[in-house]
This record gives C-alpha cells, structure tokens and sequence, in this order.
C-alpha cells in the first residue's frame, strides 16, 4: 500500500475532528475514545487522509502553540470559499488573509489559523490559468 497521510498533534483530537467536521466535509475513518492524552482520530478531506493524535508529553507528542513558528499550512481546494471560510470564523478560526480574488491567477485564496495552531490555506479555482499566463502575470508583477 502507497500514499500520504498528514499527521497532526492537537491538544484533544475529538475536539479538533469536530471542529473540522463542522468547517470541511469529513469522513470518519477511525475514531478512539479515551482519556484525553490517548486519543487520536483518522478521518479522509477531499481524498486525503489525515491522522490527529493528542498531545502527549510522554511520548514526544507537543501540538503548536500560538507563539510557534508556522512554517507551513495545508492548502485545500474547496467549492465554495466564503461559505468554508465563514465556517471557519464561526469555529473561532483567526483570519490571516481574508477571501482574496486573484483575477490573473483565476483563483480565490483565504487563509486562517485554527484553534489548535495550524494554518489552513483554502483556495477556489475560478477558471484554468496556464503556466504560461502565470510566469508572465509574475514577471510584470516582480520584474
């Protein structure tokens, strides 16, 4: 068996699946219910398989914290951005970029931080953009 499966340690793994169930649609793959510390949920986004585990000082497992660096986010195509969007700010999500309409590139772009410190990217494809366009949107723009 091959692929990817992107793993996350969060201060409580059910509060942070239910938390994206009530943001993005969600699959349950596997769910345990233990003491807090011991529990973690495996749930599949738009064909992806995401794995949350709960902090746990014992076993090298911290969840970010506000003040962390956060060097990366998981970007995720959805059909219908302000809608995912304001999902997200009624989950008590930190707006970082608000929904932003990037005529040239043919896209939507937002971008929030969680409650449990991770950033989201969501992104909504308006109409194809060659790779071609692009490179030559961006020379204008940064040349």
């Amino acid at each position: 068996m091959v692929g990817i499966e992107i793993d996350m340690v969060v201060p409580d793994s059910i509060n942070a699946l239910l938390t994206y169930e009530a943001i993005f649609e969600v699959d349950r793959i596997e769910v345990t219910d233990f003491h807090k510390g011991g529990n973690e949920a495996i749930f599949s986004m738009y064909g992806t398989r995401f794995h949350l585990l709960d902090e746990n000082a014992d076993y090298s497992l911290i969840a970010p914290k506000e003040s962390d660096p956060k060097p990366m986010w998981i970007n995720v195509l959805v059909p219908n951005i302000r809608e995912t969007y304001e999902k997200a700010m009624k989950e008590g999500c930190k707006e970082i970029q608000p929904v932003t309409e990037m005529e040239e590139m043919g896209v939507i772009n937002a971008m929030f931080e969680d409650p449990f410190h991770y950033i989201w990217m969501l992104h909504q494809v308006e109409r194809v953009v060659s790779f071609e366009e692009r490179l030559e949107y961006m020379e204008k723009e940064f040349n």
